[in-house]
């Protein structure tokens, strides 16, 4: 029973290591964006539930057929969709037209970026998405902090039971440590 607890406290233990190193060292050490996708627009390219790295690059560089996360001009939440089509508005800025894989129609909004830079899709990790949504409840996030620590609490509780059942003190010879010779 203790191997089988062992290894499920191992195997929690690596998944929260890779989980936040993904999460949070990734996007750090790479200076990437990170978002997860809600909707079904960019199904099959992009599951929903999936994780999308993003890195940030120069508008100039985006071109017909780039996936792009960005605000649309109607006030919505972020977006990630494809670019249909590139053109220049009366004043020479670049300006975007956006369409979801899945959907059918081109998005009735044409987007432009004056800061100069825009988020362009680099990677994504499927299904990663719900496990960081669960994680923005407080209560699951105590259960996946506390589970563990539970468990080793456990673990430490019945290797201490065992030993003081079975007599093992770990001392060569308890007398002498029991009466504070040294």
């Amino acid at each position: 029973m203790s191997r089988i607890l062992s290894l499920l406290v191992t195997a929690i233990t690596v998944f929260a290591v890779c989980l936040a190193v993904l999460m949070l060292g990734v996007p750090a050490v790479l200076h990437l964006q990170r978002y997860v996708i809600t909707g079904g627009s960019m199904e099959p390219t992009i599951s929903k539930g999936s994780v999308v790295f993003d890195r940030v690059v120069p508008v100039s560089d985006l071109r017909v057929g780039d996936v792009i996360t960005f605000r649309p001009p109607e006030g919505l939440s972020q977006v990630t969709h494809r670019i249909v089509a590139r053109s220049r508005d009366d004043a020479g800025q670049l300006v975007f037209k956006t369409r979801g894989d899945a959907n059918q129609y081109v998005d009735p909004w044409a987007v432009s970026f004056p800061r100069g830079t825009q988020a362009r899709y680099w990677f994504g990790v499927p299904y990663v998405g719900y496990a960081l949504g669960l994680l923005s409840f407080a209560s699951v996030r105590m259960l996946f902090l506390a589970l563990p620590a539970l468990v080793i609490g456990i673990s430490l509780l019945v290797s201490v039971w065992r030993d003081v059942r079975g007599g093992d003190t770990g001392l060569e010879n308890p007398n002498v440590a029991a009466a504070g010779v040294e």
